[in-house]
């Protein structure tokens, strides 16, 4: 049985300087992110489009979701493997394709988690569990890019 799970987000323009989108350079790109009971989010474009560089940019966060989604599922599939995680953190990468009609499109996704584990006899199995968190990932899943992972371990033996 599937089960279905509904999110909301609001998102706000707040660049309005008083012109609206009289024109392309009189309007900011900044936005906030709201979600009930959560801390806003400030957003913006990249600087490349006329952008803040002090607020977070939709491309920024694709990265985000999906970096943070695979460490969900690889902390959960570890616990349940055995593969005691004491330390994850990933330095996730995207290109985006920029087209000559000004539209575009990711094209890859790299993530980069180094993982550190209690003992040594957990390094290889927790290298493998990557492959199983990115079928299981729901944000990758949703991707029409390919995600891929190149993950080191180390443990709190060695």
């Amino acid at each position: 049985m599937k089960k279905e799970h509904q999110y909301q987000a609001t998102i706000t323009w707040t660049g309005n300087t008083g012109k609206g989108t009289a024109a392309y350079s009189t309007f900011e790109r900044s936005h906030s992110i709201t979600v009930i009971n959560k801390p806003e989010i400030l957003g913006s474009s990249d600087p490349s489009f006329r952008g803040d560089p002090t607020k977070h940019n939709p491309e920024e966060l694709l990265l985000a979701s999906l970096s943070s989604c695979h460490m969900l599922w690889y902390l959960h599939l570890c616990a349940t493997a055995k593969v005691v995680v004491t330390s994850y953190k990933d330095q996730a990468k995207g290109i985006m394709i920029e087209k000559q009609d000004g539209s575009g499109y990711f094209s890859e996704v790299s993530l980069h988690p180094v993982v550190t584990v209690t003992e040594d006899k957990m390094i290889e199995k927790a290298i493998e569990i990557h492959e199983k968190a990115n079928a299981y990932c729901f944000i990758a899943n949703s991707m029409n890019f390919k995600v891929t992972h190149h993950p080191q371990c180390f443990s709190e033996e060695g």
